[in-house]
């Protein structure tokens, strides 16, 4: 009988060739292997600031992807405006008097920081630092995120919005026979008092919308969609926000279009995030070094009745 030795060379193997898939298993241990937590927090960062333009396109998308939604949502914000009067008075008489708590005093080194925002602002630090400390990327995500919608808010609406409408705030005891005391009003149609850029709170026409309510909203729904829970990030900012309600001078209005500004920004920033990340992984994933595979060599003896010799299987 004539034996031929054949050697055949698979440069890369295949699962039917061999039960033990070393390519697999390579591939795996690559994605199990955690990165340091520099390379994590310089990612995180990165991915920030990449995501700023989709940001503003993920809002500008949420109100002209639907115009007859956004037209509706405007038609309520002036019905809103039309009956502020009403409901802005029974706030004042009937809700507020009935909230009596407060939070202890957290003293902030943080410019525009006051009052109960440190109980939003240093959260979200605690969480990023520990965060870090730990590696957790999930935990910087949505720090870094939560962080771009209180800076967000503060652009849009505190320097942005309140200087377009330039609305007073309301007096309060708004039905009485008081005359009013200016910057103060009782006519929930007084926009248009333009007073220069206020860069901090209170002043002339600073009224609509909320900054708090934009800030505090955007925050939370932040912590909603990146933790999958509404209950406590919701709870959490409301408890903080009512625990200093009496100093809010807003009508009714302002609130609620600041509650709805702040749940436009916090939502588009984590879909923007997230699409930031997703192409980010993606590219990563074709971008492996050559200089770092390592190929494993089996070779595996082969009889047949025609030939004798050798298959050898290089897995990279």
């Amino acid at each position: 009988m004539k034996y031929h030795t054949i050697i055949l060379f698979s440069i890369f193997s295949i699962h039917c060739f061999s039960q033990h898939d070393s390519l697999n298993v390579k591939h795996d241990s690559l994605k199990v292997k955690k990165d340091n937590r520099f390379k994590v927090a310089g990612s995180v960062f990165a991915d920030s600031f990449l995501s700023i333009p989709g940001d503003f396109s993920a809002m500008g998308h949420t109100v002209s992807s639907d115009w007859k939604r956004t037209a509706l949502y405007t038609a309520g914000i002036i019905g809103l405006i039309a009956v502020d009067k009403q409901t802005t008075d029974f706030l004042h008489d009937k809700i507020e008097p009935n909230i009596d708590y407060s939070l202890p005093e957290i003293k902030s080194t943080i410019p525009h920081v006051i009052g109960a925002d440190s109980y939003i602002v240093y959260p979200i630090i605690g969480l990023y630092a520990g965060s870090l400390i730990i590696n957790n990327e999930k935990g910087q995500v949505a720090a870094v995120n939560a962080a771009k919608s209180l800076a967000y808010s503060y652009v849009i609406t505190q320097i942005v919005l309140k200087t377009l409408s330039s609305r007073n705030r309301p007096q309060r005891k708004i039905n009485d026979d008081k005359p009013v005391v200016e910057p103060f009003t009782k006519n929930p149609w007084d926009f248009g008092n333009y007073d220069n850029v206020h860069f901090g709170h209170g002043g002339t026409g600073t009224s609509f919308p909320s900054f708090h309510a934009t800030s505090y909203f955007a925050v939370a729904k932040v912590f909603q969609m990146e933790y999958n829970n509404y209950w406590i990030p919701y709870t959490f900012v409301t408890a903080v926000f009512l625990s200093d309600i009496k100093s809010h001078e807003h009508w009714v209005s302002d609130l609620l279009v600041g509650g709805l500004v702040g749940t436009i920004i916090g939502r588009s920033i984590v879909i923007s995030s997230r699409k930031q990340r997703a192409k980010r992984n993606k590219s990563s994933a074709f971008n492996y070094d050559p200089k770092k595979l390592t190929m494993h060599k089996q070779l595996i003896p082969q009889i047949s009745g025609s030939m004798v010799g050798f298959h050898f299987i290089g897995s990279f």
